[in-house]
């Protein structure tokens, strides 16, 4: 009974998690939605997410931005447990500090290393290793994962711009002609809404 009272328990827990899907940084009501899918052991997602970066202040509230795991396990070993570790961080607020921080010590990404980088993001609890080393957040990357996978997506980074898949340059100037295109196309839809408004008045 009490084993079941503590599974009980625990199956609460998890599904009160914050997942990586609802973790958004920018306007909710920016007219662009930017998602990347990354790893943070790989060179070439965080020279993206430095993209990203600059984006984001580029386009100010015009943007909002989600970052979807994809840990490439086979080459990156310390990339699934770094997920996991970011998304014990979102349960306190704290995702887009330890985000930033996984990719710059991408090199040295050891359990221990993690909550290191977790305190100097601003975590607090005090259970944070036992968490990672029990993987109570390991299903949340996993479900991501499998979703990219599901998409297609077989190598990171990859990048979709409200919803559709960009297959471009990640790089600022690439990437900003896209984002120029839609905020184009919402002033223009915007435009011709408010012209038939006026025709109807």
């Amino acid at each position: 009974m009490g084993k079941e009272t503590s599974m009980a328990h625990n199956k609460a827990q998890v599904i009160e998690l914050i997942l990586p899907k609802d973790i958004w940084v920018g306007n909710k009501q920016a007219p662009v939605k930017l998602v990347m899918h990354g790893d943070y052991e790989s060179e070439a997602c965080a020279k993206a997410n430095e993209v990203v970066n600059e984006l984001m202040e580029k386009y100010g509230d015009q943007m909002q931005f989600n970052f979807r795991h994809f840990p490439l396990t086979k080459i990156h070993p310390f990339a699934q447990k770094a997920a996991e570790a970011s998304v014990g961080a979102a349960q306190e607020g704290k995702f887009w500090p330890m985000h930033n921080i996984l990719f710059a010590h991408r090199r040295r990404l050891g359990t221990i290393s993690l909550k290191e980088y977790a305190k100097d993001a601003g975590v607090t609890d005090k259970n944070f290793l036992t968490k990672l080393v029990d993987s109570v957040y390991g299903w949340s990357v996993r479900a991501d994962l499998l979703e990219g996978a599901d998409m297609g997506i077989r190598d990171v980074p990859f990048f979709y711009i409200n919803g559709e898949e960009y297959k471009g340059g990640v790089n600022t100037s690439a990437m900003s002609k896209v984002i120029d295109g839609f905020l184009k196309k919402k002033v223009a839809v915007k435009t011709s809404s408010k012209a038939a408004a006026k025709k109807r008045a």
